[in-house]
């Protein structure tokens, strides 16, 4: 982390609570910082709970990165009853008797889920349509025509509860994916209809819930956490001299390969640049100091 006139820098882990809204969280940890610069890598739902990775002064640059992490979530499905958001905090549009749904067939269902599906984006998400969040449509009654995009269920895990026609599940998934979709798409491939009922963010990439803090405990990490686990560039000062004027420059004296993108640190370990492809080059993506 730094500080100086800028105010501080770095990446946060907090554990959000049920009730806030993914911008709550930004606006208090701005309070509790000192700084309007703070920004979130990926939006959870008021009524979930978990990992929201902020972003804080010149680490907000970097959440773009961030927002491609796979996440995992747990949560519960319900069969039997569909709602209106696809979650336990809307209204029931419908009911059907599931009864007679055996565990073993819910396994089989849930396993032709995993792998790269089609999924349409619930009303209740926060993509845009003609300027306008599907939330904001969807609040006055209304509802628009969604494309289907493509998502990767990773892992899409079930087991019993004491309860009839209610299971714990375990997800892994790409970024993008819409859980209480996976949920609402089992029920109807079971024959009748679910929802979905305590979500919880385990982890967003290699940030998991163990190491989060409440926002009012925020506990900053330094930039190059943001890459934690990732491919690591180091480079001795003159390179560091260029990358601090943003030079586009050639692989080999950057001393990348591959796909990128690129941190690019000092022999201390101060993230300063991300480099991405340019051609057969590396061109800054982000430029931390200068």
């Amino acid at each position: 982390m730094s500080g100086g006139r800028q105010g501080p820098d770095g990446i946060a882990i907090v554990d959000k609570e049920a009730g806030w809204t993914s911008h709550d969280v930004v606006a208090r940890a701005r309070g509790v910082l000192g700084t309007r610069k703070v920004g979130h890598s990926g939006t959870l739902d008021p009524d979930a709970t978990g990992v929201l990775v902020l972003g804080v002064g010149r680490a907000t640059r970097l959440l773009r990165f961030l927002t491609l992490l796979p996440k995992t979530y747990t949560c519960q499905i319900l069969l039997g009853t569909e709602t209106s958001t696809l979650d336990a905090s809307g209204e029931v549009t419908a009911e059907h008797d599931m009864s007679a749904v055996s565990f073993e067939e819910v396994v089989a269902v849930t396993a032709g889920l995993v792998g790269e599906i089609s999924q349409v984006p619930p009303m209740v998400s926060a993509i845009k349509v003609d300027g306008r969040r599907l939330y904001e449509i969807a609040r006055e009654g209304g509802e628009v025509k969604r494309a289907a995009r493509s998502v990767t269920v990773h892992r899409f895990d079930v087991l019993e509860t004491d309860d009839p026609g209610i299971y714990e599940a375990l997800v892994e998934c790409s970024s993008g994916t819409y859980v209480r979709s996976l949920a609402a798409d089992l029920g109807t491939a079971l024959g009748g209809g679910a929802h979905l009922d305590g979500l919880r963010r385990l982890s967003v990439g290699p940030f998991r819930d163990a190491e989060a803090t409440s926002v009012e405990g925020i506990d900053l990490l330094p930039m190059a956490e943001a890459f934690r686990g990732g491919e690591r560039v180091v480079v001795d000062e003159d390179v560091a001299g260029d990358v601090a004027h943003g030079r586009v420059m050639d692989l080999d004296r950057l001393g990348v390969g591959g796909t990128g993108p690129w941190p690019v640190h000092t022999a201390d370990g101060s993230l300063i640049a991300v480099y991405e492809p340019h051609r057969d080059r590396a061109k800054p993506a982000v430029v931390l100091v200068g």
